[in-house]
């Protein structure tokens, strides 16, 4: 069945190709973009361009992760013109680089604005159904630096995907008896198809990068050449919404708690098996296994009688 879906921060990059990805799939997909009549117009028409040729249904909605408003009125509209909402995709992200301590605490503020305040304006907006319905998808697009290897000049950005990794598995259980799923893909560092280091911000202290400059000559260049190599030449950004498409598809309830696609293997994916397997492990010592595989139907009916 074909299934409703939001996806956030779709303008470009993981976001479009998940969007197109999901729509070939037969779904009913809101690509989630902000400004849609002003800088990300483009994208907009070539979302509608991309529809009509391929006959599916991608439509665009004015969606900023920033604005707890446009939030609310995105998923207001998604539920008024589609009926409902079967899945939701954390995808809107930003990147900075740079030395930490150059950049501003509001700089940092910001950054955390973005990939993790941004995910709970949208859950607060769209779990309140989901819930009510008592089944659903909840996916989060995660960065293999929350457990892999983490080059310098990327630590506000990855102290912020760290947060959100840690929102997204808490979720996880809290969610699991209203019969609502949860998956986290962990992308890798794909340099290539998607403009994460294109846009990446830069810190606002010049002075204090200067002193690092002097101390790491050409560090912040050689970074993204560095990650580039790591990664084999055939490994397409679209491997990322392949497999973002693949785990919708999936029954309820087969669907994998987390899953890695990091063709350079920096180690996420070794580190996260431990991490999950005591989490776990933890979570049936307190008595409560159940939170680790969403609720069936039945079991969130009886809950609620």
């Amino acid at each position: 069945m074909p299934k409703t879906i939001v996806i956030s921060g779709a303008s470009s990059g993981f976001g479009a190709l998940t969007a197109r990805a999901l729509a070939d799939a037969g779904n009913v997909v809101y690509a989630g973009i902000r400004d849609t009549q002003g800088r990300n117009a483009g994208a907009v028409r070539e979302a509608q361009t991309y529809a009509r040729e391929r006959g599916v249904d991608l439509r665009t909605v004015e969606l900023d992760v920033s604005s707890q408003d446009s939030v609310d009125a995105a998923v207001a509209r998604v539920l008024a013109e589609a009926g409902g909402l079967d899945v939701l995709v954390h995808n809107a992200g930003h990147m900075v680089s740079g030395p930490a301590e150059a950049f501003t605490p509001e700089q940092l503020a910001q950054v955390y604005d973005v990939n993790v305040l941004g995910t709970q304006r949208l859950n607060r907006a769209a779990l309140p159904h989901l819930r009510r319905q008592g089944h659903g998808l909840v996916l989060w697009v995660g960065s293999s630096s929350t457990r892999g290897g983490t080059p310098p000049y990327l630590g506000p950005y990855f102290a912020a995907k760290a947060a959100m990794d840690a929102l997204a598995v808490s979720y996880a259980a809290e969610l699991a008896r209203f019969g609502i799923e949860t998956s986290i893909v962990v992308p890798g560092s794909f340099t290539s198809g998607t403009n994460h280091f294109a846009h990446a911000g830069h810190p606002a202290d010049a002075g204090i990068a200067a002193e690092y400059e002097a101390r790491y000559p050409g560090l912040l260049d050689s970074v993204a050449e560095r990650l580039a190599e790591l990664a084999p030449p055939d490994a397409p950004a679209s491997l990322v919404s392949d497999e973002i498409a693949r785990i919708v598809a999936l029954p309820a309830g087969e669907r994998p708690f987390r899953s890695h696609v990091d063709p350079a293997n920096d180690g996420s994916e070794e580190v996260s098996m431990v991490a999950d397997r005591i989490r776990e492990a933890f979570l049936t010592r307190l008595g409560l296994a159940d939170l680790l595989h969403p609720a069936t139907p039945v079991e969130t009916s009886r809950e609620g009688t």
